[in-house]
This record gives structure tokens, sequence and C-alpha cells, in this order.
């Protein structure tokens, strides 16, 4: 699989390989999809779900499993505001670097740690690899039990080396309607989410968008 890492709007030859993945909702309607990934953790999480209530905002979060079991107080805070919650891994594994049948164990415990915490029945088993990064062999494997999550734009607010600006131009130039926007409830993120999630709400409201979940 290419490094979708490498492109802040997901190039059409990427989408076109792993079709079967979700890139981009087909919509005309205003709606952008938020998706968070690496949490819950209470440096950060909280403020996100703090952001989005202010503005009648749902997102998706993609959520590490041990993260879960640390953290299951704002796990549950993420359900009950109405939030979606998909699979992260349970150890935040690169399918790149890792055996085929170690990474199913570890995609599976992250499921299981899912459905004990979840108060409310869990409808789609949503995933998405960590990196974007997944052999074609885990592909093949998992779309068959997951609804397989990529995106077509991404923030870079992981990235240490730009600055918080160019994480909120990486999404204001990019997203439009049916968009699937990735940022990160993650230490390493922390200070760009708390600076570019504010604008991205309430530049898009403004412009008559909905955020919504997957």
């Amino acid at each position: 699989m290419l490094d979708a890492l490498l492109f802040t709007k997901t190039p059409s030859l990427l989408t076109a390989v792993y079709r079967e993945c979700l890139w981009k909702v087909n919509t005309n309607e205003k709606i952008i999809y938020l998706t968070f990934d690496d949490g819950p953790i209470p440096e950060i999480t909280p403020f996100v779900l703090d952001e989005l209530k202010k503005w009648n905002a749902h997102a998706t979060f993609f959520c590490i499993g041990k993260n879960i079991e640390t953290n299951p107080e704002i796990f549950q805070r993420i359900e009950n505001e109405g939030h979606n919650i998909g699979n992260h891994t349970y150890d935040h594994l690169n399918g790149w670097n890792n055996k085929d049948e170690e990474y199913f164990e570890n995609v599976e415990k992250c499921q299981s740690v899912l459905t004990s915490n979840c108060q409310l029945p869990i409808v789609n088993f949503l995933f998405r690899p960590p990196y974007g990064k997944l052999k074609p062999s885990q592909y093949s494997n998992l779309k068959s039990r997951y609804k397989l999550v990529m995106w077509d734009v991404l923030s870079f607010d992981f990235d240490l080396k730009i600055s918080e600006e160019k994480v909120l131009k990486n999404v204001l130039e990019n997203a439009e309607a049916g968009s699937i926007v990735v940022m990160h409830d993650s230490l390493k993120a922390k200070t760009k989410v708390e600076f570019a999630l504010p604008k991205v709400l309430e530049h898009f409201t403004a412009k008559g968008f909905k955020f919504e979940k997957l």
C-alpha cells in the first residue's frame, strides 16, 4: 500500500487500489466527517469533546484498546455524547511491520475491549489501520469483518515539523462535502488540535456545514 501519510489530499490511485475502504462519503450535502485517532487520553480528548459540544458537532473516534482500558470514563463520555467509535488496534500497530496473525490478534483484542466498554450495542464495526498501513493480505482479511475507514483529508497534526497554522490550512483548503478528515487526540498533536479544531468548527459552521459521525 502506498504511504497515505505523504498526502494531505488522498490521491485517486490509492482509493482505486483499496476501493472497498471508505475514503470519502458520497454526498452533495454540506457534511464533513471529523475523525480522531489514538485516544482516549485525559490530556486532549476532553478538550475535543468540549469543542464538539460547543458547535453541536459529532465525530468518530478511532480508539486504541489500551487507552480505553486506562481511561474508561473518557471512553464512556465519547459514547454518551453521541459520537461513533472505531477500532485502531490495541497497541497502535503498523501493519507493514507485523505478521498477519499478530496483527489480527491485536485488532480483535481492541474490539473485545470496545465491546466490553460500550454501553450500547455496536452496530457498525469500524476499523482504521494506524498510519494507514495495511498489507494486501491484512486488507483482504479485515474487510470481510470490518468497515475499513481511511480519509481524503489529512491534517498532519501529528507532524512535529509543521506549524499549527499549516495544520489548520490543510483542513480549510481541502475539506469539502463528504470529506473524512483525520485529526488526533494524542499528546503529539495536542497543541495543534487545540489551535486548529475550534477554527475548523467555526469556519465550516459559518459556511453552513454540519459535522456528523460515520
